[in-house]
């Protein structure tokens, strides 16, 4: 088939890459955000899907909206008979759904129908999935909601980060898609709808949803941390300003702790939850770099019965 691939992230390029690779599909061209800026000086920045696209000498579409005129224009002349997507970050309009033949297919993080929306590995993590996986779907104009062609299952692991754990997604969600092009094109896959049970939403996580509260138990906490690394990063307050979280773990063995209580060892650094404690591993004070939690307690001296999150 001809294809156009929509994607914008890091964790997209496995699939473009597993699309380019294929002898059976040629890859016409990309669709990514428009060109950020990013970094102190703010300059503009292609996307890494744009990148890698231009690395292999494919034409790129860069639409401010996918209704604009000319894109929709250039879709049709284009004519790909398939529009493969993975986390592109628009919603696509009636009007270029309606252009390939065979639709647009998403590759979606998890197993639908859980965690429809724009975070489904940070939700997995939170809530305390123990597997997830990687969905192909036909996309309809509601969220995350069209027929399902294929799906892996991926184990979550009890110190996966969401960072670790996309990792693994975008790598088997990769052949996933490529497999489920092979399988349009031959028509031995159809899509299946969803079932109607086991809807969960994954919006997008804010900042404050990752606030970390110690009064909740320690299980929680730890899925919060590691559901919101890398992004947007765990935090809480110390001192009136905000710390980050970047690596905790949970020590059934303290006990001794109120919410938020911390008490800094030589080496070690725990704070009070709902439960037992956490040990903070590597933490980030405002306007610093990440830090071994034990040398930021050296550096700031910690009182006898100084608290988090006040």
């Amino acid at each position: 088939m001809k294809l156009v691939f929509a994607g914008t992230p890091e964790v997209a390029v496995p699939a473009l890459d597993a699309l380019l690779a294929s002898g059976r599909h040629e890859v016409a061209a990309v669709v990514t955000r428009p060109d950020a800026p990013a970094g102190r000086g703010r300059r503009l920045v292609a996307s890494p899907v744009a990148e890698r696209a231009e690395e292999a000498g494919i034409e790129v579409l860069k639409p401010v909206r996918p209704r604009d005129p000319e894109f929709l224009e250039r879709l049709k002349e284009i004519g790909p008979d398939c529009c493969p997507v993975v986390a592109y970050g628009a919603l696509l309009p009636r009007t270029a759904l309606d252009i390939p033949a065979r639709g647009w297919v998403n590759l979606h993080f998890s197993l639908l129908p859980a965690w429809r929306g724009a975070a489904p590995v940070q939700h997995a993590i939170m809530a305390g999935d123990e597997i997830t996986g990687a969905a192909t779907f036909l996309i309809e104009e509601g969220l995350d909601s069209g027929p399902v062609y294929g799906t892996v299952t991926e184990e979550i692991r009890p110190t996966d980060t969401s960072g670790d754990l996309l990792t693994r997604l975008a790598l088997a969600g990769a052949g996933l898609l490529a497999a489920t092009m092979d399988g349009i094109e031959d028509g031995t896959l159809k899509a299946v709808p969803q079932p109607a049970d086991g809807i969960s939403l994954a919006p997008k996580v804010t900042v404050e949803d990752a606030r970390v509260d110690w009064r909740t138990p320690a299980l929680r906490v730890d899925r919060v941390v590691r559901g919101c690394t890398p992004a947007p990063g765990a935090w809480t307050t110390f001192r009136g300003e905000r710390l980050k979280i970047v690596q905790a773990r949970p020590v059934p063995e303290v006990t001794d702790l109120a919410p938020g209580q911390l008490s800094a060892g030589k080496n070690t650094v725990h704070v009070g939850t709902g439960s037992y404690a956490v040990e903070l591993l590597w933490v980030q004070a405002q306007g610093k770099k990440p830090m071994r939690a034990a040398d930021w307690a050296r550096g700031v001296r910690i009182a006898p019965g100084e608290t988090v999150g006040d």
